[in-house]
């Protein structure tokens, strides 16, 4: 067979997928305004990495509600608060939605979660049990000891490691103290149980954990540009037995655990751990095995590194603002004192500490770009149309920097909270770290209390402040990271023993660099980086 032979059948391999796409484009009516697509891979090849800014800039030059396409999926993102109440207040019934790619799909076995479920009665039964009954202020309340427990093995890590023999200069990576409280209390919330000791040491089962984790993020992050263009999964089939064998082996250490709950139930009775409250209600609100561990596994995914990422940038901010650390610490004096350690409990006491908290995820927040959402039928938004089987995301990163909504919204200023009330937790919808409407985080509040306690502890017992080159920023004050090399230090002098230990510190050094962007199709949008500390 010659070449010219094989002509018709290459232009009919190209034209078929073209047309398809046109053919798409056209039915879809006046859709939001955008950059100009390529045939078959959308604006894949124009995403910068950065996503968040991305769009911010692609709003300011095409409007504030945009088209960007991946592959053949339209994809709506809007970036203003009016837009974002249109989304997640009146059409959100029918913006409800939530879009799986294969990997997705898989992993949540077909939407069997919170997260990943499509809106309807499975979504609404699961949410009325995280209503009712997993994250309650009773419940929250019952569960403080774990958080306190474990923020107070974090001050007396970092005292410890500050303060051993030949740790002068040696820098310290203060991420991991942060991290160990992270993990510790999510496992211990989730499954009840403390996989990591005191020491960073962590059990069999926490190492299996870790491993899993750590797996599943490497598969979702895998996949490739065949995701967005259907018609060319066939010639990018998964590897089916890769996900069969990670999610047996998740179910199976997940098993074991609430095995261990049953055994223990028997004997002692339910505790407020989540896995004994899932166990003694599943029959109530008919929950499948595959429900009760995706529900498990939500907490844990949601709720690790989006802690972590706050208060590292709610550190980094309070270093290059010392104005607002000295407020902070003099009313963390004024109110606790010096004779013990701060509680939960203070909070209502604290108004600045919980403006710090608002202003720290206002500017940085975990998840920069919300979890997209999937139209289930046509709507209106801004006056263009948003086709059944689109998905929208809010671009929760350019909202907080609108200076439509706020005055100097680059600056850090802990004190527009206190000349505002300003609600975070969904109803105001120019702040949105949590999302809002139907699909706004059921632990919204577990998050703010233990983001504020920590942020509150580091600050009583430290003080905290930059010298050398990190004055300079190293970093673009719209939080986005330009390169991965520069450093600063703060120095950190002792305030007050940690729990437990008596007499003072000397001082510390805090180096703060090499932020790191990471996209994922897990975690989505993730901003992590590494704070040292050196004595």
């Amino acid at each position: 067979m010659d070449v010219a032979s094989l002509l018709p059948f290459v232009l009919a391999l190209v034209a078929i997928p073209i047309s398809l796409a046109l053919l798409d484009r056209l039915r879809l009516g006046k859709i939001p305004p955008g950059p100009r697509p390529w045939p078959v891979v959308g604006n894949l090849r124009q995403i910068k990495p950065v996503r968040c800014r991305c769009f911010q800039e692609w709003a300011e030059r095409y409007g504030p509600i945009v088209s960007v396409w991946f592959g053949s999926s339209l994809n709506v993102v809007v970036s203003t608060s009016e837009l974002a109440k249109e989304v997640l207040k009146e059409h959100d019934q029918q913006l409800a939605d939530r879009p799986r790619n294969r990997s997705t799909q898989r992993f949540s076995r077909n939407g069997q979660d919170l997260i990943w479920a499509d809106y309807g009665p499975h979504y609404i039964k699961v949410r009325k049990l995280c209503n009712l009954e997993l994250f309650t202020p009773k419940r929250l309340e019952a569960l403080r000891p774990i958080r306190e427990d474990e923020i107070t093995a974090m001050v007396e890590s970092v005292h410890r490691a500050a303060t051993e023999p030949g740790s002068e200069r040696k820098p310290i990576i203060v991420r991991n103290h942060l991290a160990m409280v992270a993990f510790n209390n999510i496992t211990r919330l989730a499954f009840g149980k403390r996989f990591m000791n005191a020491n960073g040491d962590i059990d069999e089962q926490g190492r299996e954990f870790k491993t899993i984790v750590n797996n599943g993020i490497k598969i979702g992050a895998s996949l490739s540009v065949a995701e967005y263009i259907w018609y060319l999964r066939w010639l990018c089939p998964l590897n089916e037995e890769l996900y069969k064998t990670h999610n047996e082996r998740r179910d199976r250490l997940t098993n074991k655990i609430i095995e261990e709950h049953a055994k223990a139930l028997k004997e002692r009775g339910a505790k407020q751990h989540f896995v004994d409250a899932l166990f003694t209600l599943r029959e109530q609100y008919d929950l499948s095995d595959d429900t009760v561990i995706g529900l498990l596994w939500d907490m844990i995914t949601a709720g690790m590194d989006t802690t972590v990422i706050s208060v590292e940038w709610a550190m980094a901010e309070l270093g290059r603002n010392p104005r607002a650390q000295k407020k902070l610490q003099e009313e963390l004096d004024r109110v606790v004192g010096r004779d013990r350690v701060m509680s939960e409990t203070d909070f209502q006491s604290l108004p600045y500490l919980q403006a710090v908290v608002k202003e720290s995820l206002r500017l940085h927040p975990p998840t920069p770009l919300m979890l997209p959402h999937k139209a289930s039928r046509s709507v209106k938004v801004g006056g263009y149309s948003i086709p059944k089987g689109a998905n929208v995301m809010v671009n929760v990163w350019a909202i907080a920097r609108d200076p439509k909504n706020w005055s100097n919204p680059l600056e850090y200023r802990p004190e527009r909270f206190l000349e505002e009330n300003v609600d975070i937790k969904g109803n105001d919808f120019r702040v949105l770290p949590f999302g809002a409407g139907r699909r706004v985080c059921p632990g919204a509040q577990l998050g703010i209390n233990l983001v504020a306690s920590m942020i509150g502890h580091l600050l009583h017992h430290f003080e905290w402040s930059l010298s050398g080159r990190h004055q300079a920023g190293g970093r673009r004050h719209d939080g986005v990271r330009r390169d991965r090399d520069v450093h600063g230090h703060v120095a950190a002098g002792r305030r007050q023993a940690a729990p437990g230990q008596a007499g003072a510190v000397q001082e510390l050094l805090l180096d703060t660099g090499s932020y790191i962007l990471l996209l994922s199709t897990i975690a989505h949008v993730v901003v992590q980086f590494e704070v040292s500390i050196a004595l």
